[in-house]
């Protein structure tokens, strides 16, 4: 499996979104970690940043936005995925929280799907569903992210194995589906969570002084981003070693 291991960085702020770009985020994440999990930006400050966006060139990275912490009621979800995508976020992230309506949900989302990238978020300290793995496969979601919920209760790491994990980035491959790993990720999750094949790593309160609802700093990006390229490049090696001697 050949490791990706591409930035999402999320921001709260225009000013944070700028220094996510310069300090070569993948994904610039639009999320008020003041406001939960998920966190949404205002309908005004999306617009803003599409614009933003729009001025950066050919060459920019991607921008997601979260649709809030929201109930798992089907018409709720899809009225708070549709309000994100209105403003033109190219890919809009609904999380799935623990609940027997998920499936509804996912099913509700479908047709917003074909028209828009949709991005679901599931959380490893709330029994992700991996059933609903082929649901979002049929529904024309883009991708798929293992999060947590709460972050005072430690990163991705404390509550799924690195088995768990590869599993689910392969099952979710088999669908189709882009795949993140992210959840009070540390610099020294980076090097563990390099090889599992997963197209981005997930990341705030690294990011930041002061944890996650503190303000995003350059010289944590700079380092993240450094240990993502050294541990991409050291699994690479693993692989092609592996390769050659299987050969």
């Amino acid at each position: 499996m050949s490791p990706r291991n591409r930035l999402l960085a999320s921001v709260a702020d225009l000013a944070e979104m700028e220094m996510a770009r310069l300090g070569g985020a993948d994904i610039v994440d639009l999320k008020q970690p003041a406001f939960g999990a998920l966190g949404a930006w205002s309908e005004e400050s999306l617009t803003a940043a599409v614009a933003l966006w729009n001025g950066w060139g050919p060459s920019r990275p991607l921008i997601s936005a979260t649709a809030g912490d929201q109930p798992m009621v089907p018409a709720i979800l899809r009225e708070a995925a549709q309000t994100i995508a209105r403003t033109g976020v190219p890919m809009v992230k609904v999380g799935l929280f623990d609940s027997p309506h998920a499936g509804a949900c996912v099913e509700a989302l479908a047709p917003l799907a074909a028209g828009h990238r949709m991005i679901a978020v599931l959380f490893a300290d709330q029994r992700p569903d991996v059933a609903l793995l082929p649901l979002l496969g049929r529904a024309g979601f883009a991708g798929v992210m293992l999060d947590t919920a709460d972050k005072k209760q430690g990163p991705l790491t404390r509550h799924l194995d690195l088995l768990t994990l590869s599993q689910f980035v392969v099952e979710a491959r088999a669908q189709g589906l882009l795949t993140g790993l992210a959840g009070s990720l540390r610099i020294e999750d980076i090097a563990p969570l390099a090889g599992l094949g997963a197209d981005y790593l997930g990341f705030r309160g690294a990011l930041c002084a002061g944890g996650r609802t503190g303000a995003l700093d350059a010289a944590r990006l700079a380092a993240v981003r450094t240990e993502l390229h050294r541990a991409a490049q050291a699994a690479r090696g693993a692989d092609e070693h592996e390769g050659e001697r299987d050969a």
